[in-house]
């Protein structure tokens, strides 16, 4: 399998001023990755606004990813949705235009118990013979897939081989570090806890910061990878108030106001988003400034 340690950058989807797919900049922001020899690139998730997006312009998005990244990288494809046969839908069409893996989120709104977490990956990962990640962020689906839970999941199905973890809960983490099969990775979800999750036994990150600054991020994964601690603290810890400030509002707005001024995408979020405020605009300015990017 095609997989990664690092840093994978959890793709934003730049849009124009009448809210369709920004192609140049969509173009703009994979080279960009590319040139930055990042570990992997997540299309679809969250950040990159995927409820929002269409079956049609999902597919013209990972056919030109695939043509830009030249397999320079793992594309791994955001496919969740909380109808199973949406998901079974959005794989088939992820596989068949070269994806290397899925990322798949637990499902939101009509939740269900750990028991039927365990149900449903299980019947998802039966119907494809691509890796999964499962993407566990309570914060956005209110449903929070625990350590039992995700050791049974990969019993039952040895292709969920991963997890991008942002439950925001080291105790939970380290729980599952501790009881987790050695063929179940697991990823930071959020760039502000990379360094204590992948100290726990963690491989990498699913960045949102990579997008405005891809160099910087993998050099800090470099060095954990390496184990270099004292490196890679020291440069975690100089990128920690952009990581957290990029979340002070809601995703990805924040993000997008600090991808356009590098000039990599406009500063344009499609509805329920809006742009982030004044405010926060200003903060974003000045961690950019105090990290020598503007």
């Amino acid at each position: 399998m095609n997989w990664f340690k690092g840093t994978g950058t959890a793709l934003a989807t730049p849009f124009n001023e009448d809210y369709s797919i920004d192609q140049e900049h969509f173009t703009v922001m994979l080279e960009k990755q590319k040139q930055a020899k990042m570990d992997a690139c997540i299309l679809l998730g969250t950040t990159g606004e995927s409820p929002c997006i269409s079956f049609k312009e999902k597919e013209w998005m990972i056919r030109r990813a695939k043509e830009v990244l030249g397999g320079s990288m793992p594309l791994i494809v955001g496919t969740g949705n909380n109808n199973p046969e949406v998901v079974l839908e959005n794989n088939k069409q992820a596989r068949e235009l070269g994806a290397d893996a899925l990322l798949i989120v637990n499902p939101y709104y009509n939740k269900s118990t750990q028991d039927g977490l365990v149900d449903y990956y299980s019947f998802i990962a039966r119907q494809t013979d691509l890796h999964i990640m499962l993407y566990n962020v309570p914060s956005r689906t209110g449903m929070n897939i625990l350590p039992d839970t995700m050791v049974r999941i990969h019993e039952q199905a040895p292709n969920v081989s991963s997890i991008k973890e942002a439950c925001a809960d080291i105790s939970q983490i380290g729980r599952l570090m501790a009881i987790k099969q050695d063929s179940l990775e697991v990823y930071s979800g959020n760039d502000d806890q990379t360094l204590p999750i992948m100290a726990l036994g963690g491989i990498g990150v699913v960045s949102v910061a990579s997008n405005v600054i891809p160099d910087e991020m993998k050099a800090v994964t470099d060095d954990l990878l390496k184990g270099d601690w004292v490196s890679g603290r020291a440069k975690f810890l100089r990128l920690f108030p952009f990581m957290k400030d990029l979340f002070i509002e809601a995703s990805p707005s924040p993000l997008k106001y600090a991808l356009s001024l590098r000039g990599w995408s406009k500063n344009i979020v499609r509805r329920p988003m809006i742009p982030a405020s004044k405010v926060l605009e200003k903060i974003i300015q000045e961690d950019l400034k105090g990290l020598g990017i503007l």
